[in-house]
């Protein structure tokens, strides 16, 4: 039944093109989980309409952003106590100093990894940490970006075979993404702690 509705889903969203995508991205994003649809989605239609493809990568990516910030609103409004019944405390406290020090990293990272890795938890972190929303919009911005863009940048280049290899694949290139990511935050702090002292 889950499968058919995620199907019936999938394909609501398909003909809709980029405002399907737009809204599946939103929902994806905050209050509920399609797993890998938005990722499939961007490469079957990338693939029918190469021309479209910064259009669809665009509205995904916008999508994904207004539904972060609606999570992120619950979890700065909610603070600490939502995340304290749900994980353990230290956990949360480890989290939270990680987040407080660097907030744009701690939520781009995760946001170029593709499933199963549970992007929402971020997202709350992010909120209960109080990163600045402008922070917290500019690392999902660029990690979904680049997430969506390569997909479908591979879709036109290979065509319905890309997602294929995203899914033999993509928990690779999310993973080397993420350390490329990593690495140049890390080159960028260097580079500012070197120019203040």
């Amino acid at each position: 039944m889950l499968a058919e509705f995620g199907a019936t889903i999938q394909a609501w969203a398909a003909g809709m093109g980029g405002v399907g995508l737009f809204i599946l991205a939103l929902l994806d994003s905050s209050f509920l989980s399609f797993p890998q649809v938005n990722d499939i989605l961007i490469i079957v239609l990338s693939t029918k309409y190469p021309e479209r493809m910064p259009y669809y990568a665009t509205m995904t990516t916008a999508g994904s952003l207004v539904g972060c910030f609606m999570l992120y609103g619950v979890a700065r409004r909610g603070g600490e106590a939502v995340l304290r019944r749900r994980l353990k405390g230290r956990h949360v406290d480890r989290a939270l100093r990680l987040y407080q020090r660097y907030g744009l990293l701690a939520v781009l990272v995760p946001a170029l990894l593709p499933p199963p890795v549970p992007f929402k938890v971020f997202v709350l972190l992010a909120g209960a940490a109080a990163v600045t929303p402008w922070r917290f919009g500019v690392a999902v911005a660029i990690g979904r970006g680049i997430r969506y863009f390569g997909q479908g940048y591979l879709a036109v280049i290979y065509g319905e075979s890309a997602a294929d290899f995203m899914k033999t694949h993509g928990v690779e290139i999310g993973i080397g993404l993420a350390i490329a990511a990593v690495g140049a935050g890390l080159a960028f702090a260097l580079a500012r702690r070197r120019r203040m002292g």
